[in-house]
């Protein structure tokens, strides 16, 4: 399942973001995903997990959770049709 992370503090990584997911279950990827011409966190990133259920949990378990003193939003990323 791929998760959206929202309201990322600029400075987390994506080894930081995938130790948030990993005490839920397996995680694939973890991805920040920054802007282009800066260089710098946009201040959301994409969880990839497996397990449909460990994925669920971590939604749960994760949303509004004060990271960095930013509470960050967690849910289920809307697939996106292949154009």
């Amino acid at each position: 399942m791929n998760i959206l992370v929202r309201n990322l503090e600029r400075s987390i990584t994506e080894a930081e973001l995938a130790e948030l997911f990993k005490p839920f279950g397996k995680v694939e990827s973890a991805v920040v995903v920054m802007d282009k011409e800066t260089g710098k966190s946009k201040g959301f990133g994409f969880v990839e997990m497996p397990n449909g259920r460990e994925a669920i949990k971590a939604i749960k378990g994760l949303n509004t959770l004060k990271v960095k003193g930013m509470g960050i939003r967690v849910k289920a990323a809307d697939d996106k049709p292949n154009a």
